[in-house]
């Protein structure tokens, strides 16, 4: 069995295998024409319920063949122009190269002795980041699994600072249409749900900053403490961004954590047109970016900001066998501004231990294609979205919700002879569930005001507005075919 180690002995069988592989991979991407074959659960399940994990193969290319039909086949791409559905995007060739190295060498990003160069790396795009954003020179940061993990641990952060073991008192605000990772951190952190206050939207989904006010004000006549403001720089549903200026006044004012989750619109950050959207982002004292969204980056990729480092050490515990106290000054010797003087562990900025080097795939994306390059692919996924909202603004069989922001389009089929409400969402929720079965697209849900929704999120610059088009036929002929057995059958 020690020939499947991959160590100097075995190098060649590594790249042989590895290079067969890729080849696969290859030929599904030149090949795939739509972006999903409308497999079933109970088609797929005994198929992989039929594997042996008890009887290994004995060789990788077999192992390969098997996951053409357990996997491959079935994959949904996400490279396909015809994807429309969730916050996932094709991803760029020097990323999946970045990962081929990482997975391969598997250093742990938590202490010095495991990563060495990936430490430095991983603080080097940290600091790149925050420039970007504008945090100041006490700015630091940490790459994390996602969203929801950073925007955890900021709201951990956020807790320590308020300084009051009364955590009953503690609230944190954030707009009706913020990411449910805000109520899921308040709850493991012991506030429970019930401590998110929800601040109404606009007409254009961005916090309104009147009620915010208003809110805030109210909880400390109550003597309850404002912990943190979460305000949202590109929402789930509607790409919207909170006003952030006044956001960040506002939590200055009533000495709360002001946190943007940046999640989908860090792809701003390069934007060499739409860099003002995020306006204000500067003023924040944490900041989440998902470089897996609107960087074009593989799973995962994403990072916490701060804009005070020393804020990291509510994170911080240390343990003899790997980041002990007593050591903290030995180590890489210092440069001559003394940065390095002490042991660079990442774990003690971290939630989490052994961690993966996803830095690195940001890294090779920067070093081959640019900033620039990256802010030009989100630029055209958001100049795309304007054509898509001009299309179905035009389009009298639908109705879209708000001119997009960033790259999503919220919209709903409206038949022009059906006028029950309920019948409309139950059409608009077999159209998406029936596109999705065909596999010729795939696109998202969700209800606005109660009602059932349709939703494109545009993250490729390959889906063009004809593509848009297409698949907004599709959906009215499948909504159509619903409605008119839905009259036969009455």
């Amino acid at each position: 069995m020690r020939s499947h180690l991959l160590n100097d002995t075995t190098a060649e069988s590594y790249r042989r295998s590895v290079t067969e592989g890729v080849e696969r991979v290859a030929d599904k991407l030149a090949t795939t024409r739509r972006p999903f074959t409308g497999v079933t659960p109970a088609e797929l399940a005994p198929v992989i319920d039929a594997v042996d994990l008890d009887r290994p193969l004995g060789d990788s290319s077999a192992a390969l063949d098997e996951l053409e039909s357990v996997y491959l086949r079935d994959a949904v791409y996400f490279h396909h122009p015809r994807y429309l559905g969730h916050l996932n995007c094709p991803v760029v060739i020097p990323a999946v190269l970045g990962e081929a190295v990482l997975s391969a060498v598997n250093s742990s990003l938590d202490t010095w002795d495991q990563s060495a160069g990936g430490t430095l790396i991983e603080r080097k795009l940290i600091d790149w980041t925050t420039g970007r954003i504008g945090l100041g020179p006490a700015a630091d940061g940490v790459f994390t699994s996602g969203g929801t993990q950073s925007n955890l641990q900021a709201m951990l952060l956020a807790r320590e600072e308020a300084k009051t073991t009364d955590l009953s008192r503690l609230r944190i605000f954030s707009s009706e249409c913020s990411h449910f990772s805000v109520q899921k951190s308040a709850t493991l952190l012991g506030l429970g749900a019930d401590a998110v206050i929800s601040i109404p939207v606009d007409r254009n989904k961005r916090m309104q900053s009147v009620v915010l006010a208003a809110e805030l004000e109210a909880c400390r006549a109550e003597g309850l403490v404002p912990m943190a403001i979460v305000a949202t720089a590109g929402t789930t549903d509607f790409g919207s961004i909170d006003p952030l200026p006044e956001v960040a006044a506002l939590a200055e004012e009533y000495g709360a954590w002001m946190h943007v989750d940046a999640a989908y619109g860090c792809g701003l950050l390069a934007s060499l047109t739409r860099r003002h959207l995020l306006d204000g982002i500067e003023r924040a004292d944490s900041v989440t970016v998902d470089y897996h969204k609107s960087f074009f980056q593989p799973v995962s990729s994403s990072a916490l900001l701060v804009r005070d480092g020393a804020t990291l050490r509510h994170a911080t515990y240390h343990a003899d066998y790997l980041n002990p106290r007593q050591t903290g000054d030995m180590g890489a010797p210092p440069t001559p501004e003394g940065r390095w003087g002490k042991i660079p562990n990442q774990v003690d900025k971290s939630l989490q231990t052994t961690r993966r080097f996803d830095a690195l795939k940001l890294w090779m994306t920067l070093r081959v294609m640019g900033a620039d390059g990256v802010g030009e692919l989100f630029d055209e996924v958001c100049d795309l979205a304007r054509e898509g909202f001009e299309l179905l603004a035009a389009d009298p069989r639908y109705d879209v919700v708000v001119a997009p922001q960033l790259s999503t389009l919220v919209y709903r089929y409206i038949p022009e002879a059906v006028t029950s409400p309920a019948e409309i969402d139950r059409a608009n929720l077999y159209a998406r569930k029936a596109l999705f079965a065909s596999g010729e697209a795939v696109v998202a849900g969700t209800k606005v005001d109660g009602r059932q929704y349709l939703k494109f999120t545009l993250l490729n610059p390959e889906t063009t507005a004809a593509d848009i088009a297409a698949v907004l036929d599709l959906i009215a002929g499948h909504a159509e075919q619903y409605l008119g057995e839905t009259l036969v059958h009455a």
